[in-house]
């Protein structure tokens, strides 16, 4: 618990100006678990995306995984985030890879995850209203065969992110 909470700490030492955007998400996963999640965003701008209609952006959250019958976990997560937009506003359609850290293994007497690092993607898709996005996450974390048993949890997500700049 203590890398945990150190690990918080340094997450939110960024420094407020890169700050892009702030979100929260509320979803449902396998194991009828519940999850929520707020979040901050900023942009990176590589050289090989200049002036095109795909957008890189970082992802750090923190969230709570509430089971029915068991424990709360909480999740620390640093995304990359791959969007392709045609237009803004307008939809738009996404996809990620990245890294969470879990406070705990066991999220249930039934349900456990043999690590408490998990890789987690997702593909969504939403829609970009000029000073805030409404969008839908598909996003499965499981630990990539480090560590077996793997069962992985999927989680249907719906999102709000508001732009600050």
């Amino acid at each position: 618990m203590t890398r945990f909470l150190v690990a918080l700490l340094v997450a939110f030492a960024l420094p407020a100006r890169a700050v892009d955007g702030v979100s929260g998400e509320l979803g449902r996963g396998s194991h009828d678990v519940d999850v929520w999640r707020v979040g901050v965003q900023w942009k990176q701008e590589p050289r090989f995306l200049a002036g095109g209609n795909w957008h890189l952006s970082w992802e750090l959250s923190l969230g709570g995984w509430n089971p029915p019958a068991g424990n709360n976990v909480y999740d620390l997560g640093l995304t990359p985030v791959l969007r392709y937009s045609p237009s803004r506003p307008g939809t738009f359609v996404e996809g990620a890879i990245g890294a969470h850290l879990l406070s705990d293994s066991q999220i249930e007497r039934d349900f456990t995850l043999s690590t408490r690092f998990q890789f987690g993607d997702h593909v969504g898709v939403g829609y970009d209203f000029g000073g805030y996005d409404l969008s839908v996450r598909l996003q499965h974390l499981s630990n990539g065969g480090i560590r077996n048993p793997n069962p992985g949890v999927n989680f249907l997500v719906l999102r709000v992110q508001w732009h600050l700049q």
